[in-house]
């Protein structure tokens, strides 16, 4: 996303946080709110052109929102959705994936004010590695030939009473309505936007054991020292790493396994 398309969904954001500081709003029915308006500008293609047209009025552009979403949605949906389409948009799709955002973020905040964030993100870093070490989940979840309801119903069978409802939420509007995302990579957009709600970085650990509780205190604050921001671990292990430890972050990769170093002396050995 870039230029007019950042500004106006940095915008959005300072106007969704104003929103959630006021405790007479329902996070999750907003959530839920802005989810319907996302597959609805998603589906009707020439709609969402005359809203990002930039050659019409905001105000006009606006009024056009309010007619069409009269009576379907709450107030503050409402007036956040006339915001975005008064703004400029770089692309008539920045405004859907904008409004994606929000909703995700509304649904995360709703989970924050109940102290549960730190667990959806834990239960949204578990489901991405069940989903990649289940081939036979991920053909089902990601099948084009199922419908939605088909996949809503396995996931309700598999994170209903088991999961948090933000999780199960948001993983449900994933995969129902992936808008030509790969599962992998919507999940992870969704661990970086909770990890953002408590201005965090995420990072992923990989060990050959588990670590305890002093080892994952000691191990973040030293990425937080190093990154200048708190950091959110998501813990993972693998037995083949035989020692040692990986951390990713973003695109960054912090290798001091044995397995590396294993490598690294055959490779000079061989040279």
């Amino acid at each position: 996303m870039n230029g007019s398309s950042r500004e106006a969904l940095a915008s959005a954001r300072e106007r969704l946080d104003a929103l959630m500081d006021n405790t007479s709003v329902d996070a999750a029915k907003l959530a839920g709110e802005l989810a319907a308006v996302t597959a609805l500008l998603d589906r009707e293609v020439s709609l969402r052109r005359v809203i990002t047209d930039p050659a019409q009025s905001g105000e006009a552009k606006a009024e056009l929102v309010g007619r069409v979403l009269a009576g379907q949605v709450s107030g503050e949906t409402l007036d956040l959705v006339s915001g975005l389409v008064r703004s400029r948009w770089s692309r008539s799709r920045d405004l859907v994936d904008s409004l994606e955002a929000l909703a995700a973020t509304a649904d995360l905040t709703a989970a924050q004010q109940v102290n549960a964030l730190d667990n959806v993100e834990d239960e949204l870093f578990r489901f991405g590695r069940i989903v990649a070490s289940n081939t036979g989940l991920r053909s089902a979840l990601t099948d084009r030939a199922a419908t939605p309801a088909a996949k809503s119903e396995l996931l309700s069978s598999l994170l209903g009473g088991k999961a948090n409802a933000v999780t199960e939420r948001l993983v449900t509007r994933l995969v129902t309505h992936p808008r030509g995302r790969s599962l992998e990579t919507g999940l992870d957009s969704l661990s970086k936007l909770a990890a953002e709600r408590r201005d965090r970085m995420v990072a992923t650990v990989t060990t050959a054991v588990p670590l305890d509780d002093a080892q994952k205190q000691r191990l973040g604050a030293v990425l937080a020292k190093l990154y200048g921001r708190q950091m959110h671990l998501n813990l993972d292990v693998d037995p083949t790493v035989l020692g040692g430890i990986v951390v990713r972050v973003g695109d960054e990769v912090i290798d001091g396994t044995i397995a590396d170093r294993l490598s690294e002396a055959t490779r000079r050995m061989a040279g």
